[in-house]
């Protein structure tokens, strides 16, 4: 493709950029940095560019800024869970699902510069691409603004929707109940198996949650985990309000 094309896809690109981060409420200092953040390896490729003009190197530190960052979260908002248990729940934070739905929710793949053939063939709706480019914005947040800016981001677009549990899987409600029970100090906390109905393929359990082995919730589900998660975030929903 021409440069001419090259320079109306960065012109419109910066434009774009500038609106969103007026948006999230961010600065942005090094905009070449933030171009390269969202410059997938196809539009390098059709402009001939230098190969690591792309937004891998920056994917690879936003990854860990990401975790970095969330760990920092989790550590300080559940200060009863053990390691395995924050490490469980980082890991589905940040993981390809989740930052697509992050990116999703602000449209940060509209920001994406590709090649001709990958906008072709969806690559702008493809979820390894976003959450990659989801990442290396972080990266770049990081090398212009500071861990600081980070943090604010992830206040407004990551945090939010782990505790509002939008993400699936993010949130284990027998520790998220089992943690409130203990910040209110109101007992202990046990499950009990009440029946497990239907033939073997298709089985349905019901469990109980139980305070000081007194009932509070009933949850159903095809496994006796299931169930037992189900009681939890009832239980833990009910008690919260």
């Amino acid at each position: 493709m021409s440069q001419h094309k090259k320079s109306e896809m960065v012109a419109q690109f910066r434009a774009q950029f500038a609106k969103k981060m007026e948006e999230l409420s961010l600065q942005a200092d090094d905009i070449e940095l933030y171009q390269q953040a969202f410059s997938h390896s196809s539009f390098i490729n059709d402009f001939n560019m230098n190969r690591l003009d792309h937004n891998e190197r920056l994917e690879f530190l936003g990854d860990a800024v990401l975790e970095l960052t969330v760990s920092r979260y989790l550590f300080d908002k559940y200060p009863n869970l053990p390691e395995g248990n924050l490490t469980k729940m980082r890991a589905a934070i940040v993981c390809e699902p989740s930052l697509v739905i992050f990116a999703n929710k602000i449209n940060l793949n509209e920001l994406i510069l590709l090649g001709k053939g990958e906008e072709k063939t969806g690559g702008r709706t493809r979820p390894s691409l976003v959450s990659d480019a989801f990442e290396a914005f972080v990266g770049a947040l990081y090398l212009d603004q500071g861990l600081e800016a980070v943090q604010r981001f992830s206040e407004k677009v990551i945090f939010p929707f782990v505790e509002e549990d939008e993400l699936e899987g993010v949130v284990d409600f027998k520790t998220q109940f089992q943690e409130f029970v203990h910040r209110q100090n109101s007992g202990e906390v046990s499950y009990r198996l009440v029946k497990q109905e239907g033939p073997a393929h298709h089985r349905l359990f019901t469990s109980e949650v139980m305070l000081d082995d007194q009932p509070v919730a009933t949850g159903q589900g095809k496994t006796k985990k299931e169930s037992e998660q189900k009681a939890a975030e009832r239980a833990y929903k009910s008690m919260k309000q």
